[in-house]
């Protein structure tokens, strides 16, 4: 059975594939706007019961693709919203998922800037604490990757340039966050399955995210005293942006075939983990890792 999602949610039925039409962004983060069907963000069954009420979360990359899903789920948990996103054509996408939490009767406040930037880290978390007051949950989920078929292939530049954006900006804006988080705050980061199976044509990318697990691991023994519980997120194929942006037509045209669900994932289907690791749900879980990947077995 193949079926063709769209934004508006659906139920997905056991036994159904998704065919993506080949296409390519040149451009990388990818626009959700562009893409063909669009990711599904939002699912109508899931109604908030608070949650998260009251709280203010900072998730970076939460203007499209899972980024975009957790925030409007913590939205419908009673949470208000800070968006930090790296690029002014990104504005569209992060427009409509701000309207999104806006039309949920929370507040959102969206940040463009270059997240590589210590500075600007700090920036974030001082606009954050000036416009909301505090800050309770810190979620880094932006990330980059680009293909190559070779070690020999990766400049140094681009190294450099996933390492910065993947997993330094992540300890930028923590470090920053930190004073201000408090007993019972949560920092929630996104890795990726790669992190635990490899991958050979992202050899730079698989290497930032299984520094993620290590630093999620490491942080979480060191916070715990405090009060602070750190997790994370690995997921599996999910159709977001990023990849249009970083494979070639034919490979997206049959991208996440290859695990035991024959499907990617949307979106949607990652914000409910991302909930609980917020939440009190998850009170006695700190330094662990959920796996959202469609059946592919790992070893954590």
């Amino acid at each position: 059975m193949t079926q063709q999602p769209n934004a508006k949610y659906r139920p997905v039925q056991p036994g159904t594939n998704f065919y993506f039409p080949p296409q390519h962004q040149d451009q990388q983060p990818g626009i959700e706007g562009l893409m063909q069907p669009k990711p599904i963000i939002e699912s109508d069954s899931y109604k908030g019961s608070g949650k998260l009420k009251g709280r203010t979360a900072i998730i970076t990359g939460g203007d499209s693709g899972i980024g975009a899903a957790v925030a409007i789920a913590f939205a419908k948990e009673g949470a208000d919203v800070v968006i930090p996103y790296y690029y002014e054509y990104e504005n569209e996408d992060a427009k409509r998922t701000k309207n999104r939490i806006e039309q949920l009767g929370r507040r959102c406040t969206l940040i463009v800037g270059d997240l590589r930037s210590e500075e600007h880290c700090r920036a974030v978390v001082t606009h954050t604490i000036k416009t909301y007051g505090k800050l309770d949950i810190l979620v880094n989920n932006h990330g980059v990757q680009f293909p190559q078929h070779a070690l020999t292939d990766i400049a140094t530049a681009q190294w450099d340039a996933t390492f910065h954006t993947n997993i330094f900006a992540f300890f930028y804006l923590t470090k920053a966050a930190l004073p201000h988080l408090k007993d019972g705050s949560t920092i929630v980061n996104t890795t990726s399955v790669t992190a635990y199976e490899g991958r050979p044509d992202l050899i730079d990318y698989v290497s930032t995210k299984a520094a993620i697990v290590g630093f999620t691991r490491a942080l979480s023994q060191n916070l715990a005293t405090k009060g602070i519980r750190v997790n994370g997120v690995a997921p599996g194929p999910i159709w977001t942006p990023l990849i249009p942006s970083s494979f070639s037509a034919e490979q997206v045209a049959t991208f996440g075939q290859d695990v035991p669900m024959k499907r990617a994932g949307q979106p949607y289907e990652l914000a409910p983990a991302y909930v609980y690791l917020a939440s009190e749900d998850s009170s006695y879980v700190t330094g662990q890792i959920i796996h959202v990947n469609g059946g592919t077995m790992v070893s954590s």
